[in-house]
């Protein structure tokens, strides 16, 4: 690719240009101060020429996100894409309790410039739901159905945005195939123990040794309100991760941490709420809250990885976030060199709080060291 870096635009091998929407908005508001005489331009006219008949281009075409669904192992894997496709991609994972919905705003922001890619996990949003006894529901088969994902897809090289359980699946592709990745975007992901040393984790810990475990772990400040909201004492721990998946536990993840709760829409805990809802649901994010023990054992083998294979690392991670704290986040410059670290004041969901922001970053991140990467190359 070659990069018009005076003025933001990215031109691809095959002649294709493509100007994000954050340079957009800047170039018209260059063209404001330039009208009324604040400002003189530095660079020729026939560069404001080209990125004024993109600009036009562009604010008039329909760039739209695309829902599709592709069949791995017999299941519907629902899936959202936008972007030109001979651009670089980026593979967005979600957490718990979401889908890819988390990411309808971002792929609107960074799709003028990347191909962009977000799957639903089976067992959440639109991808096939198969009950509990049906699909084993694991982090390792997570991530198997992803890596089948993105060979249907031909994604050969991508750069990954790991989110919550969204760390657990891609650090596990991205260890297993490290020629593929050509970057890493960490927000609230995990992969040192740190990070899981809180109190919201510990009746999880618990839940791990022993799925019949009765009030082990939730004496702390954080579970002791489940406790009393359920007015048991003696309150088995799976009845109190089942607090997890209602309503009120999801509004909590959305809005706990936020710096203005007036922000978050509504609608997010609107769209999770019913697909939680589903019969079957719960038994399906117990299933994973169990299964989640199985990555701490994997934390040494994704640590020795980003040693071995330095990949360039974005980490933008919500400080006020109560499940995944920033105390996970400083671990990561242990073993990165070239890691763009950023803390937000912010909480669980990032992404609704603090879109261009962490677009900002993104795009930023993106130009250093992937496509002026290959431009050198």
């Amino acid at each position: 690719m070659e990069m018009y870096r005076t003025i933001g635009i990215v031109k691809y091998k095959d002649g294709g240009s493509k100007m994000s929407s954050v340079t957009r908005r800047i170039l018209l508001m260059f063209l404001v101060l330039m009208f009324f005489g604040s400002i003189t331009p530095n660079f020729s006219s026939k560069n404001l020429s080209e990125a004024l008949a993109l600009a036009e281009q562009q604010s008039t075409s329909n760039n739209q996100t695309l829902y599709k669904t592709v069949k791995i192992d017999g299941l519907d894997i629902f899936y959202r894409e936008a972007g030109p496709k001979n651009a670089p991609t980026i593979l967005l994972l979600h957490g718990f309790p979401t889908s890819s919905h988390m990411f309808r705003n971002l792929i609107s922001e960074l799709s003028d410039n990347y191909h962009v890619v977000a799957p639903d996990y089976p067992g959440y949003g639109n991808s096939s739901m198969p009950k509990v006894d049906e699909f084993n529901y694991t982090f390792d088969n997570l991530a198997n159905i992803i890596e089948k994902f993105t060979v249907k897809l031909g994604l050969d090289h991508y750069t990954i945005y790991l989110m919550d359980y969204g760390a657990p699946v891609g650090f596990r592709l991205a260890a297993k195939y490290p020629e593929r990745v050509d970057g890493l975007i960490i927000q609230n992901g995990n992969a040192y123990d740190e990070g899981l040393d809180n109190n919201f984790w510990e009746p999880i810990k618990e839940y791990w040794k022993d799925r019949a475990a009765v009030n082990k772990g939730l004496d702390n400040a954080f579970w002791k309100n489940v406790k009393a909201a359920y007015k048991n004492p003696n309150l088995s721990n799976e009845d109190a991760l089942r607090f997890l998946v209602t309503l009120d536990a999801t509004k909590w993840q959305y809005l706990n941490g936020a710096r203005d709760t007036s922000t978050i829409s509504p609608d997010n805990w609107g769209h999770v709420q019913p697909l939680l809802d589903r019969p079957g649901n719960a038994e399906i994010q117990l299933q994973l809250f169990y299964d989640y023990g199985s990555n701490p054992p994997l934390y040494p083998k994704w640590q020795k990885y980003f040693r071995k294979h330095q990949p360039p690392t974005l980490i933008v991670w919500g400080e006020k976030d109560e499940i995944f704290p920033a105390d996970g986040a400083y671990p990561y410059k242990r073993d990165l060199k070239n890691v763009d670290f950023n803390i937000l004041n912010t909480g669980h969901f990032a992404l609704e709080e603090d879109l261009y922001v962490i677009t900002n970053h993104i795009d930023n991140f993106m130009q250093r060291n992937v496509v002026n990467k290959a431009t050198d190359k």
